[in-house]
């Protein structure tokens, strides 16, 4: 474990998935509790996508940007919004130079699969579309995302190869989640480590899914064919359940002849990032924010 991060480890807070609802309280009253990001040169606005139901977003606007991401929170599927993204976002945007679409999707257990990945979908089609009026090239639109929202990220991605969808330049996937199954050595083996362990994971998935089997728009990693999806940076942090799953799709994704950058970052653990103090922490958001700012450069 890196030094800086293992010293934090005694104050973690514990995340209850099994409480939904008081999840997400204890969750935003810990984020709200954060500093705040430097935000001078973004544009932030609040807008609403229409779709069935219409979905809230959040936009930052650098200075003259390239291209846009569609963004997507983390929070095991059940937690996680606007606000408590907030951070992330804006230090995505500020540091990549891209117009960030921070998406706030629908949530389980209230709102199974395919409630996310149809908001995410309708994101992603409207930031296409809009993508002149937001300073964005048209032809340099991502998705990107982190833990959960990085699994859902993979997902939208599958599902607009599939159906013709948006043409997508890029995928960031930080710490993704992407298979229900939990069969990895990693799966099997990190069952206590802090902030993610397999049992918090399971419990995510039963919200997610509601019992009914897992399709690959829900688990991406049970896609069969990842030929033809877009360039992907996939990160992963060592002491995490979802380890190995991020690795083996990347593999998978380089057999089906899709470029990828992967980065398995040692001496971490899910969402260690957000101990900013933390040296790694540092270089794993900058990392993040020159991957996107290299895809959209290119």
């Amino acid at each position: 474990m890196d030094p800086e991060l293992e010293a934090f480890i005694p104050f973690l807070p514990d995340t209850d998935f099994s409480d939904p609802v008081g999840a997400r309280e204890s969750f935003a009253e810990r984020a709200a509790a954060r500093p705040a990001p430097d935000v001078a040169d973004l544009r932030i606005e609040d807008r609403t996508v229409p779709a069935d139901p219409d979905v809230p977003v959040r936009i930052y606007r650098p200075r003259e940007p390239r291209g846009a991401i569609v963004w997507l929170h983390g929070g095991g599927f059940v937690f996680g919004d606007l606000d408590t993204e907030h951070p992330w976002a804006a230090r995505i945007a500020a540091g990549s130079g891209a117009v960030v679409v921070s998406v706030d999707y629908r949530r389980s257990p209230e709102n199974r699969f395919p409630a996310a990945l149809d908001d995410a979908g309708a994101v992603l089609a409207w930031t296409a579309e809009h993508a002149t009026e937001l300073g964005a090239d048209p032809g340099r639109v991502a998705v990107g995302g982190h833990s959960a929202g990085a699994g859902l990220a993979a997902a939208v991605a599958l599902r607009a190869r599939d159906e013709q969808g948006p043409p997508i330049r890029f995928q960031l996937l930080n710490e993704p989640g992407l298979d229900d199954r939990q069969e990895t050595w990693s799966q099997r083996t990190f069952t206590d480590t802090p902030w993610h362990d397999r049992d918090k994971i399971a419990l995510a998935w039963r919200h997610y899914l509601g019992g009914a089997p897992a399709t690959p728009y829900a688990a991406p990693a049970r896609a069969e064919d990842l030929a033809g999806l877009p360039p992907a940076y996939i990160a992963t942090a060592e002491f995490d359940p979802v380890r190995d799953e991020g690795i083996d799709y990347a593999v998978r994704l380089l057999r089906a002849g899709v470029a990828v950058e992967l980065h398995q970052w040692p001496g971490t653990f899910h969402g260690s990032q957000a101990i900013l103090s933390a040296d790694v922490s540092q270089r794993q958001i900058a990392a993040l924010a020159a991957a996107l700012r290299r895809a959209m450069s290119d």
